[in-house]
């Protein structure tokens, strides 16, 4: 593990980690979310960390919640990475709250009782899933959503239809919904190579009511959306930082195997192609955080472009960090008794978060056109 910070909500997942370290095997072959590591970090109000301190929160900046997760990943990434879905929503809640947009009351909810979040945004992007029907005082809404991190622990989903708005046309709209709300059901199909315990079940909506009231966002469908800039700033550091902290610990496993074996005379290359890929994946969430600025950015789309494309190079030096950290340490990390084996699953995880590479390669592309991002 890496030294503690000096960050109180890292320090606090410094002394929590050890136990979750000890359960991430048998969580990973269970597939089991991690229910227990959910309960730890609720008494430790680390659900509430984001929370801006006048709201009752822990008032964690942008940077601190990145430092936390990294810090997690170390010692657990299925716990930090279904973390970091719920943490992106009330980061991105700050910063609206920060620029006078009606979010406090959601956030006080977070942290009046450690109420979890569950995002679904990555699956529903540009045009959404599903389908919103008008009804008297609000919307039925039917449809899957899927990569619900955290949803056997989740309270609220924050999540989007789209609507045949018969006055302004294909249109997308932004809602919070209970997960014990009629009609909604979180379901049991999670069972992947990586990320096993992060309890992304697909969420089931079925004529669930959603009124007007909690429609916080309508936006032309398939079109590229300021609140997208904002998610990309915020939310990608975040999750980014669940895999840089489990690069490290793959990193450190795979130094302490080479130095068993000082005698081989291939080990301080692989090692230090290993090392170069983890700096370049540290470089790329420090300028992440360089661009997000603890939230004193703009919604547009340079600063967005730019964190996108961090993902990409940082993402690609992470799956590398993991490629030689097993390379380095020969035929015992191919073990399941070996946590370079299931560490090297997990990472394969982020090619999937938004953007994937060719989907970033298109936005960049067309900006540097001229031309609108999508």
């Amino acid at each position: 593990m890496t030294a503690a910070t000096q960050n109180r909500f890292s320090t606090a997942v410094h002394e929590l980690g050890p136990g979750f370290a000890q359960r991430a095997t048998a969580q990973d072959r269970s597939g089991e979310f991690v229910s227990e590591n959910y309960t730890q970090l609720k008494a430790r109000k680390l659900i509430s960390a984001g929370v801006p301190a006048d709201l009752g929160g822990g008032g964690a900046s942008h940077d601190e919640l990145c430092d936390m997760l990294r810090t997690l990943g170390q010692y657990c990434p299925s716990t930090a990475l279904a973390l970091s879905m719920h943490t992106h929503l009330v980061a991105g809640a700050t910063w609206r709250h920060r620029q006078g947009q009606p979010t406090a009351p959601l956030l006080s909810k977070v942290a009046a009782a450690e109420v979890v979040l569950v995002s679904t945004g990555a699956n529903d992007w540009l045009d959404s899933t599903g389908k919103a029907e008008k009804v008297d005082g609000g919307f039925k809404v039917t449809g899957l959503k899927r990569f619900a991190s955290g949803s056997p622990a989740g309270d609220i989903a924050l999540t989007s239809a789209p609507y045949d708005d018969p006055q302004a046309g294909k249109t997308v709209l932004h809602f919070s919904v209970p997960l014990k709300a009629d009609g909604v059901r979180v379901g049991t199909d999670w069972d992947t190579m990586g990320m096993r315990a992060t309890g992304s079940h697909t969420l089931s909506f079925e004529n669930v009511f959603v009124s007007d009231a909690q429609v916080s966002v309508r936006r032309p469908a398939g079109q590229w959306h300021p609140s997208f800039n904002v998610v990309c700033i915020v939310a990608v550091p975040i999750y980014f930082s669940a895999y840089v902290g489990l690069a490290e610990q793959a990193a450190q496993l795979a130094r302490d195997s080479a130095r068993k074996r000082p005698g081989d005379p291939h080990l301080p290359y692989l090692l230090g192609e290993m090392e170069n890929a983890l700096l370049i994946a540290q470089m790329a969430l420090r300028e992440m955080l360089a661009v997000s600025k603890n939230y004193e950015f703009a919604a547009e789309n340079a600063p967005a472009n730019q964190t996108l494309m961090c993902k990409t190079i940082g993402a690609n030096a992470i799956r590398l960090v993991l490629d030689k950290a097993v390379e380095a340490s020969g035929g015992g990390a191919y073990f399941r008794a070996n946590p370079l084996e299931r560490l090297w699953r997990d990472a394969q995880a982020i090619q999937f978060h938004p953007m994937p590479e060719m989907k970033q390669l298109q936005f960049t592309g067309r900006l540097a056109m001229g031309l609108p991002p999508i």
